[in-house]
């Protein structure tokens, strides 16, 4: 996702896989400005534990705009919590409805283990086909891998962190400085 307010900054994909009892979020390290990497090592995928219960969340945009819908999506969680459906809702509708919110421009992806979703400045809340999900530059590449390998024996871990390599060497605005977090239910 382009900055509008700052046109030049590319960076980030985010790539969540559900398989068997696992779910995994992983993320790449970089940040760039035009063709410069400005950061090779941000960490994009946080674990979050509002009312003791474990969220995973991804975010791919503004790093600044990210961390407050992250603080948001907190607060929505301590509210609700083990609900992440209910907060994730409620985060999109105020994405949606609020002036200041609706200036933000990132994505995230949310886990608790049981539920993955993509959340959007659009006031969307979309759980992905496939249990799948990827969004930032090299989202598509990463989505495309991950479904390629969820079929085969591998783990939750392992499908995410070939797909994020194979985003990596595809994406000039990825790097493979992973990463990576895992719930198990």
């Amino acid at each position: 996702m382009e900055n509008n307010k700052f046109p030049g900054w590319h960076g980030t994909t985010i790539v969540g896989v559900r398989k068997d009892n696992e779910v995994v979020i992983a993320g790449d390290g970089q940040v760039s400005l035009g063709q410069t990497v400005i950061k090779g090592s941000a960490r994009k995928v946080r674990r979050i534990s509002p009312g003791g219960h474990d969220v995973i969340c991804g975010f791919a945009g503004s790093t600044a705009d990210a961390f407050t819908l992250l603080e948001r999506l907190e607060a929505k969680l301590e509210a609700s919590p083990g609900q992440l459906a209910k907060a994730s809702i409620s985060l999109a509708k105020d994405w949606r409805m609020d002036k200041y919110l609706r200036n933000l421009e990132a994505m995230l992806i949310v886990t608790d283990g049981s539920d993955l979703f993509v959340i959007t400045g659009a006031g969307d809340v979309l759980e992905p086909e496939h249990g799948i999900a990827a969004i930032g530059s090299g989202g598509n590449y990463a989505l495309a891998a991950a479904r390629a390998l969820i079929d085969g024996d591998q783990d939750a871990e392992t499908i995410a962190r070939k797909s994020l390599t194979i985003a990596a060497e595809i994406c000039v605005y990825t790097n493979g400085n992973m990463t990576v977090e895992k719930i198990t239910k």
